[in-house]
């Protein structure tokens, strides 16, 4: 495991990334997927920070449930908090006051924020967090994305055409979970993640509702197993 600077927030603080390589594999890093995962977009969603960090826990020791998740063979950028001033300050959107998943320069992004809760910013990719996420994709071109939120326990999947892999990844978290899946969230997100990764740029992007309210413990109790099913899907799905 190492780590690295993703990026700044609009306050300035330093987002950090952890990245995971498979020890049995060191000498074969370039046939690995490369999977993005994210947690605190929303700062006010916790329990996506819990469970990117519970991840970390399991990747650094190899365990989770008592089995061995451990050596995972992928690469795996982690970014537990995303918008770190949003998490500090408990808010949904970043220092800026904008929702960092209505802020993506996606062909539908809108300057109106549909209620105060969804704030587009002043112009597509103003915010720093979202630069350094922009970077990031164009740069390391992750063949997989999750990112972890909390609302109504849900399982959203952003699928390329012609290929099952979100939905089969879905399938393995909701097999432990019970959790639903669905193609769309119920309504309109102009410049979200699963829209700029997914549909525009074809990087399946799993968005992955927690419900919200869950105790970290429960959190971790529910959906640490189950992310790393999910995980252990594209270990054999190779570029």
């Amino acid at each position: 495991m190492t780590t690295f600077l993703f990026g700044t927030t609009a306050n300035g603080l330093a987002i950090q990334g952890f990245r995971h390589f498979p020890k049995s594999e060191s000498d074969s890093k370039s046939s690995l997927k490369h999977v993005l995962v994210l947690g605190g977009v929303h700062g006010d969603e916790s329990e996506g920070v819990v469970l990117s960090h519970a991840l970390l826990n399991s990747l650094l020791s190899g365990t989770v449930s008592g089995s061995l998740s451990g050596d995972l063979k992928l690469k795996i950028s982690l970014i537990p908090s995303m918008n770190l001033d949003g998490v500090l300050a408990k808010t949904r959107g970043n220092a800026n006051g904008v929702d960092l998943n209505r802020n993506l320069p996606t062909k539908d992004w809108s300057s109106v924020a549909t209620t105060p809760r969804y704030q587009p910013g002043p112009h597509a990719l103003s915010e720093p967090e979202n630069k350094s996420l922009v970077r990031f994709i164009d740069q390391e071109k992750p063949d997989f994305i999750i990112s972890l939120h909390s609302w109504k326990p849900m399982l959203n999947i952003n699928e390329v055409p012609g290929s099952q892999i979100c939905q089969k990844v879905a399938e393995a978290i909701a097999g432990k979970t019970g959790d639903i899946i669905e193609p769309t969230i119920g309504y309109s997100t102009p410049g979200c993640l699963g829209t700029y990764a997914g549909y525009e740029r074809q990087i399946p992007t799993l968005t992955y509702e927690i419900e919200r309210g869950l105790e970290p413990k429960d959190v971790v109790r529910k959906h640490l197993d189950a992310l790393i099913c999910g995980l252990k899907i594209l270990e054999n799905e190779r570029s």
